[in-house]
């Protein structure tokens, strides 16, 4: 169990950091769409969800996996942004958006990627997907390995563009795990999200994001659009330290899909907050082990520990440690040893694994004996 000075400690740090006025949280607002959500970025906890594992089209939202598929391979060295890419007359016939490369020319990947982010580019995702993996087919092939290491259990594609086909679909909170990963594993390439125009070989456009203009908090990420798909618009936003991300699929027109997200946010930011509690690596603990070289080990996260909450609740959170009983050594670094709980007014908002931050060996061979004689008597 925490020590009670511990656990003092930590009651006394919610109570003077936490605010002063609680708030009352109404229902969210209703949306005119398909399916649609709004999840923190750092928690992962979902303040509105609707319809979320709902299949949909994903329209250019797909590009977002076609970016995260790029980024990666740029990540492990397997491409550079100054690699010249020849342009296929298949990736220069593409119907749909376009950033206008021309066939047999050579385009940089760092030109085709701002292409796609910016322009939403159906022929410069084709590009790409061809000098990454030779031809569209087996870059689709990857597109869906790495949803299934994202966990995205309600995609599959059948194309890097995201023209409408039976088999190419995805949900909600597929489209929202996918952008959690794409800020977080490659914040430099997401930075491009927020440019408003791109200029390509003369031709100036937009970036289609209307949020990049109507919220300064806004940062990315982006659109889609197809006749069957619907008006849709993958967005992320952040206020002093909070990050959310909202999803709205199938919405009627692009002033519809703004207004949405717009709500969203405002809902979402206004009643909610986000509050990290823990460091990883930080000793929340330190407890006793039986048999060891020494006598106590400490524990704590290999994660930092978030909680979205309303606003006005932080200073009735708390926290529970269970540890496990009579710990023996060895122990090894990040061994589980117990369990930490976050409550707020007796439900549980958070929970994660306490492990040892640190090795144990076993003792000597007498202090083995003295320590079974001591056993005895617990």
């Amino acid at each position: 169990m925490m020590s009670v000075r511990k656990k003092l400690l930590f009651i006394i740090f919610l109570f003077s950091l936490g605010n002063t006025q609680a708030a009352i949280v109404p229902a969210p607002p209703k949306i005119n769409a398909t399916s649609y959500l709004v999840v923190d970025f750092d928690s992962g906890r979902y303040l509105v969800e609707e319809n979320i594992d709902q299949r949909v089209e994903p329209a250019s939202l797909t590009k977002m996996m076609t970016v995260y598929v790029v980024s990666s391979e740029l990540a492990e060295g397997n491409i550079k942004m100054t690699d010249m890419v020849m342009i296929s007359e298949a990736a220069w016939r593409m119907t749909g958006s376009r950033m206008f490369i021309e066939v047999d020319k050579e385009v940089s990947v760092e030109d085709l990627l701002k292409g796609v982010i910016v322009q939403s580019g159906n022929d410069a995702s084709v590009a790409l997907a061809e000098h990454i993996s030779g031809s569209e087919e087996v870059f689709v092939q990857v597109m869906n390995q790495y949803a299934a290491n994202l966990g995205m259990t309600g995609s599959n594609f059948v194309n890097s563009t995201g023209l409408p086909h039976e088999d190419h679909y995805t949900t909600a909170r597929d489209m929202a795990i996918l952008a959690r990963a794409v800020i977080q594993d490659h914040p430099d390439i997401y930075a491009w999200h927020s440019i408003k125009e791109f200029t390509f070989n003369g031709i100036k456009q937009h970036n289609r994001n209307q949020m990049l203009w109507r919220d300064s908090s806004v940062d990315g990420i982006k659109t889609g659009h197809t006749d069957s798909a619907g008006y849709c618009l993958v967005s992320s936003a952040k206020r002093d330290e909070m990050r959310l991300i909202s999803v709205v699929m199938g919405t009627e027109g692009t002033k519809a899909r703004t207004r949405a997200t717009q709500s969203l946010f405002n809902f979402s930011f206004r009643f909610y907050e986000t509050h990290k509690l823990y460091v990883a690596g930080e000793v929340i603990n330190s407890t006793k082990v039986w048999k060891g070289e020494k006598e106590t080990f400490d524990i704590g996260l290999e994660e930092d520990l978030y909680v979205t909450i309303a606003r006005g609740k932080y200073k009735k959170l708390d926290a529970q440690i269970e540890i496990s009983p009579q710990i023996v050594a060895p122990i090894e670094r990040s061994q589980v040893q117990g369990t930490l709980a976050i409550t707020l007014e007796s439900e549980k908002v958070a929970s994660r694994p306490l492990v040892a931050l640190d090795s144990v060996a076993e003792g000597s061979f007498l202090n083995r004996i003295k320590d079974d004689i001591k056993l005895l008597f617990e």
